[in-house]
């Protein structure tokens, strides 16, 4: 594969299309000994082509069987990960996100103040572990695909947002998800109290009265279901927008219109 003459390269990845799916391990071995940047993007490339029809079979079928909680949600989100990482073992992850529920678990399980509750749990996730905003290269892709952003402690305002959202799931906390434009974020919705956290300024508790100057700043005039709970499927769309956005920066049309096809078999089943 790392010959230079372009028509041995061809011939080489046809035979491997002709293999299928079968050689991806072979590849993803060879892919991780290379040192040339340029090789490696070439046997990434190369294993995306093997593996897309896969990841858009499992991503139809996960979408007939329906988003229905946050729970499908998780799943149908990780599979998104094979997007980038074909090989990943995503019950790795998910073992990630039920430790984290683990840690914070006992810090919260006496406190009888729900909201209380919900603060401790920000604070885990946005100063214990860390998890931020990426403030040096916002549109990376890595900073979509949850694996990523739960090794990394990075992520865009929608992702570190799921983060949260998995996390509060498994300790039964009412922590959801506000699609408002521009800035994905969170709020906290109690039998007594809601408030709105700003998931990339550290877990920030925000008023209306901010978002809607951010909106008018960004000229957008603020409406009511902007602060509505974003749907599961609300979520998914956004995260693939995002992804589409990232990779048209990076102009990787390959890419861009491969996202675009699992976007559009969401509107089949929306």
């Amino acid at each position: 594969m790392d010959d230079p003459d372009p028509f041995v390269q061809k011939s080489v990845n046809n035979r491997f299309v002709e293999l299928g799916e079968n050689v991806v391990p072979l590849l993803d071995q060879y892919r991780i000994d290379l040192k040339n940047g340029v090789e490696r993007d070439r046997v990434n490339e190369l294993i995306h082509t093997l593996t897309f029809d896969g990841l858009q079979a499992d991503f139809i079928d996960a979408l007939e069987q329906g988003v229905k909680n946050r729970k499908d949600l998780e799943s149908i989100i990780f599979l998104l990960s094979r997007f980038v990482n074909p090989t990943i073992d995503t019950k790795h992850y998910t073992k990630k996100l039920d430790h984290f529920a683990e840690m914070v678990a006992p810090g919260i399980r006496y406190k009888l103040d729900e909201k209380r509750k919900a603060k401790q749990l920000f604070k885990f996730i946005f100063e214990d572990l860390n998890f931020r905003g990426d403030q040096n290269d916002y549109h990376n892709p890595e900073n979509c695909f949850l694996h990523q952003v739960i090794d990394r402690r990075v992520g865009l305002p929608i992702s570190l947002s799921m983060v949260a959202m998995f996390v509060a799931q498994r300790l039964d906390l009412p922590v959801f998800g506000v699609n408002m434009p521009i800035h994905f974020m969170l709020t906290y919705i109690g039998d007594r109290e809601e408030y709105l956290i700003d998931p990339y300024d550290n877990g920030a508790v925000v008023t209306y009265d901010q978002c809607y100057f951010f909106l008018k700043k960004n000229n957008i005039e603020p409406k009511p279901e902007y602060f509505q709970v974003a749907s599961d499927m609300d979520i998914l769309i956004r995260t693939l927008r995002n992804l589409i956005h990232s990779y048209e920066r990076k102009e990787q049309l390959e890419k861009i219109e491969d996202l675009k096809q699992l976007l559009s078999t969401i509107e089949l089943y929306d």
